[in-house]
């Protein structure tokens, strides 16, 4: 009769714990004082900072990447959607006003390859350490015959804090307020399996394909880490110059603007108002994509919206530009319902 293993059912558990050594050196990195005990454990252990709030608000989120993923695969670059990971999650809890404590992942794979695993973590592991959050521990799960042949899921759960009176958006919003855009880096982690049918079908692009229209080859640009916009909106937010924020995630403007607005109001977001990446503009010729679905798919080159009162807009500018943040004037609040309309 023949003998089965683990090892012959597709299941490598020497595999696995190899990853867990390399990627071992990258959560440390990522530790603070309320960290508890070691790597490894069931669970991981945090000490909430109870003596730095008053009424402590815990905001959590889950998200991953998306077919971004298919890119990496495709170029075997595996470091950047760690990082796009972490930041998208940390910038789904700062729309509400908290800043990261820990970070949880999940990784997916037919086989593990502790090199890939290890490039995974890497960027995450950079990641939180740029927002001050703690790479608390996380699950790699080898599924043979589940994936395809080197390819894999990746997932995460972030945990954060507010101050209950500092929780984002405010009840208080007017028509009159303003509307400010910060920059995205392209087209973060949002509107892919779109954009991939567009470059690699349509246009029968390779990643390693040098664009003109772009400066970079198709791959480098799809590549391109979603930003965090913790560091620059982290003290006008602690300076209460916020009263609202979009992150301009699935949904783009449209439906993602509405989820924060209070009362009966309307956004008004004047086109033109600020410069439109070149991916965008070469998705829409080569794909013949109508405008409402263009914005509606992806973040048009803005990747996260704040609403500021008329009377903080001077001190919300210049903390901004303080962190070295240009931010634009995309339009303002009117009464009306919850929607987005756009104006030339």
């Amino acid at each position: 009769m023949e003998e089965w293993s683990y090892k012959k059912a597709g299941v490598n558990i020497d595999a696995g714990n190899e990853a867990a050594r390399r990627i071992r050196q990258h959560l440390q990195a990522t530790r603070n004082l309320l960290v508890r005990g070691e790597e490894g454990g069931f669970g991981g252990l945090f000490a909430f900072p109870s003596g730095d709030f008053k009424k402590p608000v815990l905001v959590a989120s889950t998200d991953g990447v998306g077919t971004k993923l298919k890119v990496a695969f495709a170029m075997n670059k595996h470091d950047t959607v760690g990082r796009d990971l972490v930041n998208h999650c940390v910038n789904d809890i700062l729309v509400q006003g908290a800043v990261p404590l820990f970070f949880l992942d999940y990784i997916g794979t037919g086989k593990v390859e502790p090199v890939v695993i290890e490039e995974i973590i890497s960027g995450m592991a950079a990641a939180c350490r740029e927002s001050g959050c703690v790479l608390l521990g996380g699950e790699t799960a080898e599924m043979p015959g589940f994936y395809q042949e080197g390819e894999y899921d990746l997932v995460g759960t972030i945990v954060g804090v507010v101050e209950e009176e500092k929780l984002l958006p405010k009840a208080e919003m007017a028509a009159g307020d303003l509307l400010y855009g910060l920059a995205s880096s392209g087209l973060h982690t949002n509107g892919y399996t779109l954009a991939r049918r567009i470059f690699f079908e349509v246009l029968k692009k390779k990643t390693g394909a040098y664009m003109r229209e772009l400066g970079r080859s198709v791959g480098e640009e799809l590549l391109t880490p979603h930003r965090c916009y913790l560091p620059v909106l982290k003290e006008a937010i602690q300076a209460g110059l916020v009263k609202g924020l979009a992150h301009l995630t699935g949904g783009g403007f449209i439906d993602n603007i509405p989820r924060i607005l209070a009362g009966n109001h309307r956004a008004v977001v004047k086109k033109n108002s600020w410069p439109v990446l070149p991916v965008f503009q070469v998705l829409q010729e080569a794909g013949k994509i109508p405008e409402p679905e263009m914005y509606r798919t992806f973040n048009m080159g803005i990747g996260m919206v704040c609403i500021v009162g008329p009377e903080k807009e001077d001190e919300f500018k210049e903390k901004l530009e303080a962190a070295g943040e240009n931010p634009y004037r995309l339009g303002y609040l009117e009464e009306g319902d919850k929607e987005v309309v756009f104006c030339s």
